[in-house]
């Protein structure tokens, strides 16, 4: 029974986790929280994960009742993700394996998502609808790797929501997408928005561009309420994503949509994608709200897989990589672009 500990910190959340054979037996996490207004730097991320990352590696082998020798395997997040964090997250990693003689696991994060999700879904092949502050993806799975069937081609969804957090200062505790989730429940008012969708592709930075531009004129006329502005948001750049998601569907046929990252965890979102699902005779696999965020028991789980095919990661090629990593574009069939392989 392969027991991996898992380390994420791709961004202002730092996570360790242990996994035996697909049960998650400990994830233990923390988060940089910043001001009102203001974003997290890589500096003060990292040093601030530097500071509790031992402590939360030593809370999540006590939680799972393990022990250092019991463990076959120690992954870690590869990227991408923000330069500092994963420097330090790598680090802590390399240092463990070595001390304590067990394989080293890179793992590419947005694969570390689909794992866990296809773990907790249950979805054995699934379409893949990855979106968080960092990463807006349609994924389908083909021919021994994850392929990318369709992106943002600028910003991604959660950073274009967590940029409207900061317009509106709003405050980034439990986390800024929740508290602009919650505002948009009161929202009344559609606010027209750029809609932006080319393909199996979209584009957010336009919609960022104008409620940067619109919002404070909105606010201090008296023509629009955050709550409003918050509620527009979600509907224009949710049934963007809804639109191409359906496409994907028709293209790959799949029964199951998965829906993983940081900004699964929206409920409006998840309602959208249902009821388009539904229309399409799929079913719709949300991930657990515990393991949308980044947490360091989707890294052990992406790592037990690694370990079970033998993929394991030598100590000279254990370097960190702030892109995804990808073909050329047309270098899979259908001119498809790849993820990562597993």
């Amino acid at each position: 029974m392969p027991t991996v500990l898992g380390l994420e910190g791709s961004a202002n959340k730092v996570g360790a986790g242990v996994v035996r054979d697909g049960a998650v037996l400990s994830n233990r996490r923390a988060t940089y929280v910043t001001p009102p207004g203001q974003g997290f730097a890589p500096g003060p991320t990292g040093r601030h994960h530097r500071a509790v990352l031992l402590g939360l590696v030593r809370a999540a082998l006590r939680e799972a009742g393990v022990e250092p020798r019991d463990l076959d395997g120690v992954a870690f997040t590869k990227g991408p993700g923000m330069g500092s964090p994963l420097a330090v997250v790598a680090a802590v990693a390399r240092t463990l394996a070595q001390l304590w003689e067990r394989p080293l696991l890179a793992v590419n994060h947005c694969v570390g998502h689909i794992e866990m999700g296809r773990l907790l879904g249950r979805a054995p092949d699934p379409l893949v609808l990855y979106v968080s502050g960092g990463n807006t993806q349609v994924i389908a799975y083909s021919r021994r790797r994850y392929r990318i069937l369709g992106e943002t081609l600028d910003v991604a969804v959660g950073n274009c929501i967590d940029r409207l957090a900061r317009l509106l200062q709003i405050p980034n505790a439990p986390s800024p997408g929740y508290n602009v989730e919650q505002l948009a429940k009161r929202g009344r008012q559609l606010i027209p928005l750029p809609y932006v969708v080319k393909g199996l592709d979209v584009s957010f930075s336009g919609l960022l561009s104008h409620l940067q531009a619109v919002t404070p004129k909105l606010l201090e006329s008296g023509e629009a309420t955050p709550e409003d502005l918050c509620f527009s948001l979600q509907e224009t750049a949710f049934a963007m994503l809804a639109e191409v998601t359906e496409r994907a569907l028709a293209l790959t046929r799949a029964k199951h949509l998965l829906l993983v990252g940081g900004v699964a965890c929206n409920h409006r979102l998840q309602e959208m994608l249902r009821t388009m699902c539904r229309a399409r005779g799929a079913e719709l696999c949300p991930t657990d709200d515990r393991y949308c965020v980044d947490n360091g028991a989707m890294i052990a789980q992406a790592g037990w897989e690694m370990l079970r095919a033998g993929q394991v990661t030598e100590l000279s090629q254990s370097g960190i990589t702030q892109r995804s990593e990808r073909a050329a574009p047309g270098a899979g069939p259908g001119g498809q672009r790849w993820a990562a392989d597993l």
